[in-house]
């Protein structure tokens, strides 16, 4: 077998090496050609043609020992056998000392023999000539490499909005990458000041109002908004020129999505629609919150829901001792594992907070100190008809997890709440109404108690924008229940930022409601949701209007006028801290409703809870209905 081995490698060195030489042999023939030009050229230049004969013949006479001399230095130098099109500034520098070493050589040689050969010049010329050849033979795929990925067959010509700095660097990144193929051939801008002036060498042509007319002109493919702080109204007005342009508008992040603030050509994304549903987004003071977390345990119940999963993912960047993850559905609470990253200790806790004891054991052995209560049935519709879910999970699970985290002496719990508390009209508003004031019952325990009020939540599961959007992929119709129906938007992002800005804001009785803006007008979204799909409305899609459903208000409320605003040390949290309610009171509708949903009285359930909730009197005294 050694032998064998011996054999097939004795039997494979000839081989490569008459692979190399295969390799290799056309560019030593191809250096020989160019060290030939590279001296002759300068001969025949420095005589304008007509060389001296003796000149001619020296020149043929020491062109072997030239060429050698060169040759040698590039082999000694590794010049030979590489792969050039990875070549890097190492293989550079070699070419480089390969030609001076060789060109230093011949001049040498020139100057020392008798009568001087050749004229000095050039020899010199033609050394520096060679080495221009050499480097430009080895390097010219990298070249042609390069200029192929740069400049791609088909450029898109991109009409850039906002003359600011964002602008000017994303300008200025999609001329150096070319192999992007965007090429920008104009900015708009509403300041008069700078039309007419150049940014990074392309010229401001005109206000953002031009965009249909430029696009015209310049046979724009592509509309960039490059304002990484525009208002939604500014959002929507791009938009609507774009679409009468019928020209593809894309957009930068919002300020607080971009890193390090610089932006780049990579920044670019599509239009969506929290671009036209959204507000100027809210300053949020991040060193408060993380060190409200910093080292901290922390719960959060409903993590496999929308928000419950980004409170995990926000709070997990903030440093905290552990993080457990609770939640009744398995496959949303691994979803949401998956996606943490970190050295934070993370645990799961499979348990329904309807689960008393098993809630209450899970809340000990993790011994949290700040709890966020998520967990909670949110469908407006459904919990109509199934009011029981209602106070099973919205009411009695609440207040099994705050009793668990009262037993664990929670330093801080936040409850997840909703501007449908106000004034509630639905069961699913009414029982969120019943959970702040369980969470204010608890006050006086040790602990800090809040609740966070929001309105809808762009693009959370379930939520009316993603039903929109499967409507239209059905080839509609979109349903709106009443055109005058209106809803208060903000991001999961923002939200939950706030809710945190909010809980390290916490003294103990709180409300907070979030500044959530103007309402949108559902039926005004519906359209534009068609619009940014691609589709005219009322032509490719239809909207149905289905009448308002049971719960449902016109617009919400977002403030109770019967609860007295505090001042806030952050201008998009407004917070009140309504009167405690009185624990034997809620004791006494607490089990009046967990009797009727034992005692399958579904009923009248409904407007029992909604009547809880607003305050009207209980006909049961707290013992009977315990």
């Amino acid at each position: 077998m050694p032998r064998s081995d011996d054999r097939s490698t004795d039997r494979g060195l000839p081989s490569r090496i008459v692979a190399h030489i295969h390799r290799d042999v056309p560019l030593v023939l191809l250096d020989a050609t160019l060290i030939l030009i590279a001296y002759l050229v300068p001969l025949a230049l420095r005589f304008e043609g007509e060389v001296p004969a003796d000149y001619w013949a020296s020149f043929w006479l020491l062109f072997p020992a030239i060429g050698g001399i060169h040759l040698a230095c590039n082999l000694l130098f590794g010049l030979y056998g590489e792969m050039w099109r990875y070549a890097s500034v190492e293989e550079a520098r070699r070419v480089a000392l390969a030609g001076i070493v060789a060109g230093g050589l011949v001049i040498m040689g020139v100057m020392l023999l008798p009568d001087r050969p050749l004229p000095l010049s050039v020899v010199m010329l033609g050394a520096i000539l060679a080495l221009i050849g050499f480097g430009t033979v080895r390097f010219q795929s990298r070249l042609f490499a390069f200029k192929r990925r740069t400049e791609p067959e088909e450029q898109h010509r991109v009409l850039l909005v906002g003359a600011g700095q964002a602008g000017a660097m994303v300008s200025k990144d999609l001329r150096t990458n070319r192999h992007l193929g965007l090429r920008p051939v104009g900015f708009v801008d509403d300041d008069p000041r700078k039309i007419g002036l150049a940014l990074q060498e392309v010229r401001v042509l005109g206000p953002r109002e031009a965009i249909p007319s430029l696009v015209e002109r310049l046979r724009v493919d592509q509309v960039l908004l490059t304002i990484p702080s525009a208002t939604s109204e500014v959002v929507r007005d791009v938009a609507a020129l774009c679409e009468q342009a019928d020209v593809t508008l894309k957009v930068l992040p919002s300020v607080r999505d971009i890193m390090g603030g610089k932006v780049a050509a990579r920044d670019i994304r599509d239009l969506r629609i929290e671009d036209l549903l959204g507000r100027s987004q809210a300053d949020i003071d991040l060193e408060a919150v993380a060190s409200f977390l910093r080292g901290r345990r922390v719960l959060v119940t409903g993590a496999g829901g929308s928000i419950g999963a980004e409170i995990c993912r926000q709070v997990a960047a903030l440093d905290p001792a552990a993080l457990t993850l609770l939640d009744h559905d398995e496959t949303h609470l691994h979803d949401v594992l998956t996606e943490l990253e970190g050295d934070v200790p993370i645990e799961t806790t499979l348990v329904d907070i309807r689960d008393r004891e098993r809630v209450i054991r899970a809340m000990m052995r993790h011994r949290p100190q700040v709890v966020f209560h998520a967990a909670a049935h949110k469908h407006v519709p459904l919990l109509e008809i199934h009011p029981e879910e209602a106070v099973l999970t919205n009411v009695m699970g609440t207040a099994n997890v705050v009793d668990a985290a009262v037993a664990a002496h929670a330093e801080r719990f936040v409850l997840i709440s909703t501007d449908k508390a106000v004034k509630p009209v639905s069961v699913m508003g009414a029982s969120k109404r019943l959970a702040e004031q369980i969470a204010r019952s608890a006050l006086g325990n040790g602990s800090i108690f809040c609740a966070v009020r929001f309105g809808n939540v762009l693009g959370s599961r379930g939520s009316v924008i993603p039903t929109m959007f499967r409507q239209i992929a059905r080839g509609g119709p979109v349903t709106v229940t009443h055109p005058a129906m209106s809803r208060y938007f903000m991001s999961i992002q923002e939200a939950v930022e706030l809710v945190l800005q909010a809980a390290a804001l916490a003294e103990g009785g709180e409300v907070f409601t979030l500044e959530m803006g103007e309402p949108v007008n559902i039926l005004d979204m519906a359209k534009r949701i068609i619009r940014l799909s691609g589709r005219v409305p009322g032509k490719d899609v239809q909207i149905s209007i289905t009448g308002a459903r049971p719960g449902e208000k016109l617009v919400e409320d977002v403030i109770d006028p019967d609860e007295e605003l505090l001042s806030s040390a952050h201008p998009d949290i407004m917070v009140s801290r309504p009167v405690p309610p009185s624990r034997s009171a809620l004791h006494a509708a607490i089990g009046e409703l967990d009797v009727m949903v034992r005692d399958g009285r579904t009923g009248d359930l409904a407007d029992r809870i909604k009547a809880v909730a607003l305050g009207l009197p209980v006909p049961l005294d707290a013992e009977a209905a315990s």
